[in-house]
């Protein structure tokens, strides 16, 4: 059924995967303000192909790998 849906492709920087990924995962989304149910799904269904897109085994990305990341996409602000 979800085959049946249409999609969009989003080119996104590893390091910015990563950070979302880990940002993601540690957030509790009952916390999230949102104004309407399906941007929490639509946080939670990310986070799904995150997890499938920066492929992380069972024990997730490492501590260095994360830092790493953040550091990447924090030097690349500009703002």
């Amino acid at each position: 059924m979800e085959d049946d849906l249409p999609t969009v492709t989003v080119s996104l920087w590893r390091a910015d995967a990563i950070v979302l990924f880990d940002w993601l995962m540690s957030t509790d989304l009952d916390s999230v303000p949102i104004t309407h149910p399906a941007q929490k799904q639509a946080l939670a269904d990310l986070l799904s192909r995150l997890e499938f897109a920066v492929d992380v085994d069972d024990t997730g990305s490492t501590a260095e790998e994360i830092a790493a990341a953040q550091e990447e996409v924090a030097r690349d602000m500009g703002w």
